[in-house]
């Protein structure tokens, strides 16, 4: 397949941390030959900036695609400020272009965040969201610092999430909920090579549709 055979399709994906969002979307992108972002990645990078003292709107307007390879993005503490610098207006609005501009690329595009459905992308035509209960998503969380030799313990991974939930819900800029007419996935039970298959046959109904 070829992405040019699917007229620059736009799939928004969302949902909450360790839902499994990010995985589906990368697959969802190399089946069809789409473009994929993190976009949480660019949040990661503005905080890791932060983390040594720079100003968050200053480090928002200062991204480069080289600072999305810096390693400590996954790291406990840089997801915590990531979901703090996230509500600020500034650091949002600078982001916003970056976001919008790789959405429209001709190739076809998959981007997976908080609010690509609602904000980034409200008009694209695949929309999905991913969930999981948050000890699942915890219990994921945990496995995936502990290999690679983050010292954490289940408690605290478990808090960390339901304290990026709220945060994420409850603010006030583009808060974390699903698009009205998103589809919705919950991996609680579900295998990820089911929850896989399940977004290839949205995003296949949708270009069928198309025409």
């Amino acid at each position: 397949m070829t992405s040019e055979r699917f007229g620059g399709l736009t799939v928004a994906i969302d949902g909450p941390a360790a839902a499994g969002k990010g995985t589906v979307a990368k697959a969802v992108a190399a089946h069809f030959g789409f473009a994929h972002l993190d976009t949480g990645l660019l949040y990661r990078a503005v905080a890791a900036k932060t983390l040594t003292g720079m100003a968050p709107e200053e480090a928002a307007q200062s991204l480069a695609p080289a600072d999305l390879e810096d390693p400590s993005l996954r790291n406990p503490d840089v997801a915590q400020e990531a979901s703090k610098v996230a509500v600020i207006p500034a650091v949002r609005a600078a982001l916003v272009r970056f976001q919008r501009s790789f959405a429209a690329r001709a190739g076809g595009a998959v981007l997976d965040g908080r609010d690509i459905g609602t904000v980034i992308c409200p008009d694209a035509p695949v929309k999905l969201f991913i969930t999981a209960s948050p000890e699942v998503r915890a219990e994921r969380r945990f496995a995936e610092l502990a290999g690679k030799g983050i010292e954490t313990t289940y408690d605290s991974v478990l808090e960390d999430v339901r304290q990026r939930d709220l945060r994420d819900m409850s603010r006030d800029q583009a808060p974390l909920k699903p698009a009205d007419d998103a589809k919705q996935i919950d991996t609680t039970e579900m295998a990820i090579e089911d929850a896989i298959a399940a977004a290839v046959a949205m995003v296949e109904a949708k270009r069928q549709a198309r025409g």
